[in-house]
């Protein structure tokens, strides 16, 4: 038998049974980063965008996503998240850093849900920005911190 927690004794693919796991506060936090050219960096701050409000609508992206991870990642559990938090931090000369932390009282932790928040974040600053700047680029998506559940706290090193 495998030590791979997502395989059954058979080796299929098979969801991790959290139901003997205590129940525990669970926070994630990850980044991830949009470098554009700061000419389209200066549009987004201004809210000149054609498009509307970026950061107003990658926020919005990011929480939905976040409630849908179990949706777009096979193996992971539906969770009934406490709170959902995306930020952006603009930074010279041409990126936006997305940060989103995720809350849960579970059995199970929130990794995958601050990701996925923050990925899709990221991609909707690209969609939203992409008639001034096709050069655009996501990078560095990390978990950064994670809090709680059998493995503890987790910090993530400098990058």
């Amino acid at each position: 038998m495998s030590d791979l927690t997502h395989l059954d004794a058979a080796g299929n693919a098979s969801m991790v049974d959290v139901s003997a796991k205590a129940v525990t506060e669970r926070i994630a936090t990850a980044e991830g980063r949009i470098v554009m050219k700061p000419e389209t960096l200066a549009l987004i701050r201004a809210g000149a965008m054609k498009k509307g409000d970026v950061l107003a609508t990658a926020r919005i992206a990011g929480i939905m996503a976040a409630k849908k991870t179990h949706e777009l990642i096979p193996l992971c559990h539906p969770l009934l998240i406490s709170k959902i938090a995306v930020d952006f931090a603009l930074e010279e000369p041409g990126t936006i850093r997305v940060i989103a932390t995720v809350k849960i009282a579970g059995q199970t932790g929130v990794e995958m849900e601050a990701l996925t928040a923050v990925s899709i974040a990221c991609l909707t600053i690209y969609d939203m920005a992409k008639a001034a700047d096709k050069d655009m680029r996501v990078e560095g998506i990390r978990l950064l911190e994670k809090l709680g559940g059998k493995s503890g706290h987790y910090r993530a090193g400098e990058a």
